[in-house]
């Protein structure tokens, strides 16, 4: 009879623990959630020029696995973005990627990527920007596909937080929390 009420506890904390990474877990987010923000992220104006990007990557463990710098070289032609990003990581290993990136319409936009299996697909929201798209790593890291969504909120001077996560089987492998902003040309 213990073990029938062990099973019957278990069974609802795991049940709470699931509902609440559903309903309020950062996977949870949606658009809009944003909409009504002052703040609003223009892509063209806040994700333009040479901008730096530094960060730091948590293991599934939630403990820091690495850390990075990056440049990024965004460049905008009309409704069409190329994004060259050059990752420096802390143990001095690089990593290079160019993203496109292709406006749509009523904040709704498209990227590819060459480690990006199919096309990524995202939209702004206030003050916002999310995007979904599986990622495939690097071999060294053992050459999976995983499924990313990636969040950048736009600070109210200018900075962009992205805070991503990547899953494998829906069980979350590892996550990235990063500063972005304007290269100071002073």
């Amino acid at each position: 009879m213990d073990l029938v009420f062990f099973l019957i506890g278990a069974g609802c904390v795991i049940s709470i623990i699931l509902a609440r990474h559903l309903i309020a877990g950062f996977p949870a987010q949606r658009p809009d959630d944003y909409a009504d923000d002052l703040n609003v992220f223009d892509m063209r104006k806040d994700l333009n020029g040479e901008m730096v990007c530094e960060g730091v990557i948590f293991g599934p463990m939630g403990r820091v696995t690495s850390t990075f710098v990056a440049d990024f070289n965004v460049h905008w032609d009309g409704d069409t973005a190329t994004i060259n990003e050059h990752f420096v990581y802390d143990d001095k290993s690089t990593q290079d990627r160019v993203w496109t990136i292709k406006m749509g319409v009523d904040g709704k936009f498209t990227a590819t990527a060459p480690d990006v299996p199919g096309v990524g697909k995202g939209c702004t929201s206030g003050a916002t920007l999310q995007i979904r798209y599986p990622i495939t790593l690097p071999d060294d890291v053992g050459g999976h596909t995983l499924q990313t969504v990636d969040w950048i909120y736009l600070t109210p001077e200018g900075t962009l937080i992205n805070r991503s996560q990547f899953r494998k089987f829906g069980i979350k492998v590892a996550e990235l929390v990063a500063t972005i902003r304007k290269r100071d040309t002073r």
